[in-house]
């Protein structure tokens, strides 16, 4: 039976943090980096992989999302001090930091801030950093959002108001994935985006932001995972950070695209399991 804490930080925030519940010592843990937008609730497909491999799974709220306060202006490398108290809270030492698509950058932010902590990160459709040494926004089906993130936070306020979802961002498999095992992310990437846009208003902002740590940094065992098709995070970015994350591992699927790649969790979770 999965249990939801919430955890003050130093400055008094709430984060809302779901916990799958304490396993016999020596298991491992994940912490898991929702995508934007999600509520940090337990998502059935990360559960059940955790659980079969005999894994404590965390997940949380980023700020503005699920229940847990906003923080305004918070960058990339704010998920670091929100995790640590966390895991502190929870008596956890160390742990996996695995993120997908906007939790990418999170779960890279524990490793490279936390090195004592992390024993393993992993990144499944993580946007990179934004830079302009390659076309960043190549290959977005729907950039809109973070050009204008990247104009200013009162510009991406102002997207917020006419934002859509185009449905072309998603291929065929990803919707195949969406209706199959993964149709738990959607129903609560619907709930996020019902209650309100400002954490994925500050998600977009701290991503075009400089993230307030340095990727040369992260020390644990790394897996980048992108899909070759893509059409919300491009290839790219997973070949960028796979460059710039010391001794990454990279796994291209050339078929997958934004949602589909997440099918590789389990095997995600078996290397890090393999290293530790």
């Amino acid at each position: 039976m999965s249990e939801t804490h919430d955890v003050v930080t130093a400055d008094g925030r709430i984060l809302r943090v779901h916990d799958s519940g304490e396993l016999p010592a020596g298991a491992g843990t994940v912490v898991w980096h929702t995508g934007s937008p999600q509520t940090g609730a337990l998502l059935t497909p990360v559960l059940e992989a955790c659980a079969a491999r005999g894994l404590r799974l965390v997940s949380y709220g980023r700020p503005g999302y699920g229940g847990s306060t906003a923080n305004l202006r918070r960058n990339v490398a704010s998920a670091a001090p929100d995790v640590e108290a966390i895991v502190d809270a929870l008596g956890i030492r160390h742990f996996f930091s695995v993120g997908a698509s906007g939790g990418g950058p999170h779960a890279l932010a524990c490793a490279a801030l936390l090195p004592d902590r992390v024993t393993g990160v992993a990144t499944l459709a993580g946007i990179a950093p934004f830079t302009d040494e390659y076309d960043w926004f190549a290959g977005m089906q729907a950039p809109s959002a973070l050009r204008a993130a990247l104009v200013s936070p009162e510009a991406r306020e102002e997207f917020a108001k006419v934002d859509d979802f185009d449905p072309e961002c998603f291929l065929p498999v990803d919707y195949d994935t969406l209706r199959e095992e993964w149709a738990s992310l959607g129903e609560d990437s619907g709930r996020a985006g019902a209650a309100g846009s400002r954490g994925l208003i500050d998600d977009d902002v701290a991503f075009v932001a400089p993230w307030g740590f340095d990727l040369g940094r992260v020390t644990a065992p790394a897996i980048v995972a992108q899909g070759g098709l893509d059409r919300v995070v491009p290839a790219s970015h997973g070949i960028w950070l796979h460059d710039h994350v010391p001794g990454s591992e990279f796994w291209e699927r050339p078929d997958a695209g934004h949602i589909s790649i997440l099918r590789l969790l389990p095997e995600v979770l078996d290397r890090l399991v393999e290293w530790a």
